[in-house]
């Protein structure tokens, strides 16, 4: 707001050439519901120990954070909006991206980026934001600002974070050090802390001048956005003809004929989700054409076969989330590998089980008028009355599932679902209620203990608990279904004393390491939960388990095992079945004889191979599921829904 006032307001030259030279767009918030629920937890908390601490639910009602993780995906409405409304309309050169970081390291963060760049981002994009992210630090160091830091901590390889990179425009990501939401906070200068590429208590050749600590309020923050936002402005109005002409070579480049051995098309052959695909690629502005029967590098096509071109304006964008990513293999100086900012991998292609091929000779093809593709299937509705668990420490996980099911994808339409707090599933009687409970991906600390006494108002304080425990105990043996994801999974293993074990649990990341990326699995056919599914199919791995089943002996459970078993049943009053209705099934694994990466980075592959991604166990009457991976990641992942679904189903 303060920069649309002083547009609309001063009469400084400054800013009359900027008007003069320049549209700008000015978007207050995309995610207008989340400031308010940060403003409401602020002006509840006020004056109160628990004064500017985040909110106990998420700050955008399904994604998060993630909300600026779906610029590839579209497919929460903020995004959509944007998109359609916005970025495809007026094609921005300058995509001026303001956000707040942590309170403990630079005071601002601007481009150029740290390395790796996605390989489909024209150089002159990167050309781009290197200049003029050096300009604005500069500027910004002359106007006295401290504490500035450039090529660390944010990385440009995914396109789910940088939609204008893929249709001509630079993305300047701003990030600002914060205070305890409106609250000031003071520093001192022992408490900075080290963010990958710089030492904010050293100057180096990407981070300087010294910011020496002291009080940070929010007028500091929005003084240096504004700040930033005034020098890009002036940086544009003034060479306005250079951005210009910098976005007309990218479009050149885009368009032209392709040459024998270059890329020339992108074949999508028919599948469950293609639909899927080709509607994202179609949101992007990538043309897509439904030609009759033709002969690709001596292939022959049936009809019903996409066809994605090369030489159109943002063929990029439909390479870039068609093809598998080979992240670098990235080390420090000790050999440690160098985390990515976000994830490694976006191929949507494998997350949705699509199988392009990539044709490197030009050849011909007929396009009928008015050809179109229809749009995906799914199965029927599934009358299940699910819980979806919700911690008051917020999971975004727990926010995409929401997502998923209140959306209603055809898999599953109308669910009958409730999300469930710490306080009802610590009572009895879930099984009355509930067919099947979802705990989501997350840590297992955070499920069973929650926030910590006296760090927020008691009634979001201590997790799950011992109660919880039990009483999610006594819904399996009754007969219930608890599906566990990703981290949670070991949460279960370690409180019901499961005879599984995560053989990666603690390994240090030179041993494995696997941050976002899509791995192989295979399945076992003849499990109701792999009803709908290949015998060979993908995982979203990210910081996940991997399973290993102990000797279970002829009870199905070791016996030193059983013993404590059945002495923590006698002290904690759950029923007295029989220990040895323990059982385990292997569903899913990774493959003994194949490298289990697909698409991303992995370290330590040899370790898995032939380990469990997806494990049953039997207890009682019911089950516990295990994902040693996120089946709905992201809402993206459509390949392994029905594994997700089927088990929520009772299959």
């Amino acid at each position: 707001m303060l920069i649309a006032y002083r547009l609309a307001s001063s009469n400084d030259p400054e800013i009359q050439e900027i008007l003069r030279n320049t549209i700008i767009l000015l978007v207050p918030s995309t995610n207008p519901d989340g400031v308010d629920i940060v403003n409401n937890w602020y002006q509840k908390t006020l004056g109160t120990p628990y004064e500017g601490t985040d909110p106990p639910e998420l700050y955008h009602k399904y994604t998060g954070h993630d909300d600026n993780r779906d610029w590839y995906a579209f497919t929460q409405v903020e995004t959509q909006l944007v998109v359609d409304k916005i970025l495809n309309v007026w094609h921005p050169q300058i995509v001026h991206d303001i956000h707040q970081q942590g309170a403990f390291g630079s005071r601002l963060f601007l481009p150029p980026y740290m390395q790796p760049v996605e390989p489909n981002v024209p150089k002159q994009i990167v050309e781009g934001y290197t200049e003029l992210g050096n300009y604005l630090a500069k500027e910004m160091r002359a106007a006295g600002f401290k504490g500035i830091t450039t090529d660390s901590t944010y990385d440009a390889w995914s396109p789910s974070r940088a939609y204008s990179h893929y249709h001509g425009g630079v993305r300047i990501l701003q990030e600002t050090a914060s205070c305890r939401l409106a609250t000031p906070i003071t520093v001192k200068f022992d408490q900075l802390q080290s963010r990958e590429g710089y030492d904010p208590q050293k100057v180096s050749a990407n981070f300087g001048p010294l910011w020496r600590g002291g009080e940070w309020h929010i007028r500091d923050i929005t003084n240096t956005m504004t700040t930033v936002a005034f020098f890009l402005l002036k940086n544009a109005a003034q060479n306005r003809e250079h951005w210009l002409q910098r976005f007309y070579e990218i479009e050149k480049e885009a368009v032209r004929p392709r040459k024998n051995g270059e890329l020339f098309a992108i074949v999508v052959p028919k599948a469950a989700h293609r639909a899927d695909v080709l509607s994202i690629l179609d949101r992007a502005g990538v043309a897509v054409d439904d030609p009759l029967p033709f002969t690709a590098d001596g292939v022959k096509y049936p009809d019903d076969t996409a066809v994605v071109k090369m030489n159109q304006p943002y063929s990029s964008f439909a390479k870039a989330v068609l093809e598998r990513q080979q992240y670098p293999d990235m080390r420090d100086a000790s050999g440690r590998p160098i985390q990515p900012y976000d994830v490694t991998a976006h191929t949507l292609s494998l997350l949705m089980g699509v199988e392009p091929v990539f044709v490197y000779k030009p050849f011909q093809y007929k396009v009928p008028p008015g050809r179109g593709f229809n749009g995906c299937t799914g199965g029927g509705p599934v009358e299940v009355r699910i819980g979806l668990y919700k911690s008051h420490v917020p999971a975004i996980d727990e926010g995409w599932t929401h997502w998923i099911i209140e959306h209603g994808h055809p898999y599953f339409l109308k669910l009958r679902y409730a999300e469930i707090e710490d306080s009802e599933i610590r009572e009895s009687g879930l099984a009355t209620k509930y067919d099947a409970i979802i705990i989501p991906d997350q840590p297992r600390n955070a499920i069973l203990n929650g926030y910590g006494r006296g760090t927020m108002p008691e009634e979001y304080t201590g997790g799950l608990g011992e109660k919880g425990v039990r009483a999610l105990r006594e819904f399996v043996e009754q007969g219930g279904t608890l599906v566990c994801l990703n981290r949670a999974s070991d949460f279960a293993i370690e409180q019901f004393k499961l005879p599984v074990r995560d053989i990666v649990d603690g390994l240090p990341r030179t041993d494995f390491y696997v941050p976002g990326s899509i791995l192989r699995i295979e399945l076992d056919s003849s499990n109701p939960i792999t009803a709908g599914m290949p015998k060979e199919s993908i995982a979203w791995a990210e910081s996940s388990p991997v399973f290993e089943v102990l000797n279970a002996g002829s009870a199905g459970v070791p016996p030193a095992m059983s013993a404590q078993r059945e002495k923590q049943r006698t002290a904690d009053g759950t029923s007295a079945l029989p220990v040895n209705a323990v059982s385990v099934k292997v569903i899913a694994w990774y493959p003994k004889d194949k490298d289990p990466l697909l698409s991303g980075w992995l370290l330590g592959g040899d370790r898995i191979k032939g380990k469990a991604a997806l494990v049953e166990v039997g207890m009682g009457k019911g089950r516990i599921v295990l994902f040693g991976f996120r089946p709905q990641y992201r809402a993206q992942s459509l390949a392994t829904y029905p594994l997700f679904f089927n088990a929520i189903s009772g299959k």
